[in-house]
């Protein structure tokens, strides 16, 4: 662990469970605290309680589709004398859904999510800034790069895509702020985030028919895609800002 390790602070939003978890649990690993935001207070709880023995967990509830919330948050996170260092966007919601079928409020589950990360993001960029600089790593999505019949997703996947757009745009304009921004881009994994149109108790179950959709012969963990994101966020990444990695056990480089 480096001495800037040791004084550094992770904000990660949809940091109670899934992919936002698993990278949690590398950072404290490495010695750096961790701030978990989400909505679910009883699954921070958990959280807290599951990482606490790796290091310093702190937690907010913050509901991402409330914008009088969001906008309260950003501006403690804009006063905060804390230097944040790294950032990793993990919320997200998942529900398939024909394109015909959608209605404004389907469309808007995905949108006002990325709206609250934009502003958010830009609340924790104007605190690395003035802090010397950090990193962001954005949970993106395969089904932005590629459309999937047994999965039509297409207001889920037109605001993944703007997140990949926004991992770009930022590398750039926030390059000469000492800010490095990055996305992985995930397949199947299992995660709860499936639980919004299935069982939860099945959900393990039923993705395993998503095992031969991808060439490495198995659907994701939530610690295959964090260790990515993990990588991106260190040192050892110091030169790589506005990639968009492929995590998905080879889905984007063919089909089984």
């Amino acid at each position: 662990m480096t001495n800037s390790e040791s004084r550094s602070v992770a904000l990660v939003l949809g940091g109670s469970t899934g992919m936002g978890k698993a990278t949690a649990a590398r950072l404290l690993k490495r010695g750096i605290a961790v701030h978990l935001v989400a909505r679910d207070e009883g699954r921070l709880a958990a959280a807290k309680a599951e990482l606490g023995d790796l290091g310093s967990v702190t937690t907010s509830s913050v509901d991402l589709y409330d914008s009088a919330a969001v906008d309260a948050f950003a501006a403690t996170l804009r006063n905060s004398t804390d230097p944040i260092r790294y950032l990793v966007n993990a919320a997200g919601y998942f529900s398939p859904k024909p394109f015909l079928e959608h209605e404004r409020a389907d469309y808007d589950r995905y949108h006002d999510l990325n709206r609250s990360t934009f502003f958010l993001t830009q609340a924790v960029a104007q605190n690395m800034r003035d802090h010397g600089g950090g990193a962001i790593v954005n949970i993106g999505s395969m089904w932005a790069h590629q459309a999937v019949a047994a999965t039509p997703s297409s207001a889920y996947s037109m605001a993944k895509a703007g997140l990949h757009a926004l991992t770009q745009h930022l590398a750039m304009e926030l390059a000469g702020d000492g800010i490095r921004v990055n996305a992985v881009a995930p397949a199947v994994v299992l995660t709860p985030i499936y639980g919004a149109f299935i069982e939860p108790s099945q959900i393990e179950e039923q993705l395993q028919g998503f095992n031969s959709f991808h060439p490495i012969g198995r659907i994701g963990t939530a610690d295959d895609v964090a260790a990515t994101v993990d990588h991106l966020l260190s040192d050892d990444a110091a030169w790589v800002t506005g990639a968009i990695w492929d995590v998905d056990g080879g889905v984007m480089a063919g089909r089984n």
